[in-house]
C-alpha cells in the first residue's frame, strides 16, 4: 500500500509538472515532501528495529533460562560494556579452540 501510494504521488507530481510549467514552487513540493517523508521513516525504521530487538534478547533469554548446561550469567548480557563483551567474545573463542574452561559474564558491570 505504502509503495502504490509512493508511485501515484510522484505520477500526479509528474503530470502536474507541465501544468505549473515545471516551476521552482512546483519543485520544491517534492523537495519538502521528500524529505518529511524521509525524516519520518528514520524513526518509523528505528522503532521497529528497536523493537524487533528487544523481542530477539526476550527469545534468547528464554532459550538461555530453559536450557540446563546454559550460562545464566548471559542473560541480559546487551546490557554489558563493550570492553565486557569483547572480553567475552575473545573468552569463548579461547573455549572453541579448547584452550580455556567457559567465560563467565559479569552483566551487573
Amino acid at each position: 500500500m505504502a509503495f502504490g501510494l509512493a508511485v501515484i504521488s510522484i505520477v500526479v507530481w509528474a503530470v502536474t509538472g507541465p501544468v505549473f510549467h515545471y516551476s521552482e514552487n512546483w519543485q520544491l513540493v517534492i523537495n519538502t515532501g521528500t524529505t518529511i517523508v524521509t525524516f519520518i521513516m528514520v524513526f518509523l525504521i528505528q522503532q521497529s528495529q528497536n523493537k524487533d530487538s528487544v523481542a530477539l534478547h526476550l527469545k534468547l533469554n528464554e532459550l538461555l533460562a530453559s536450557h540446563r548446561s546454559a550460562d545464566n550469567h548471559l542473560i541480559g548480557i546487551e546490557d554489558a560494556s563493550e570492553e565486557e563483551l569483547r572480553r567475552l567474545a575473545a573468552a569463548y573463542l579461547r573455549k572453541a579452540a579448547g584452550e580455556d574452561e567457559a567465560p563467565v559474564a559479569n552483566a551487573s558491570s
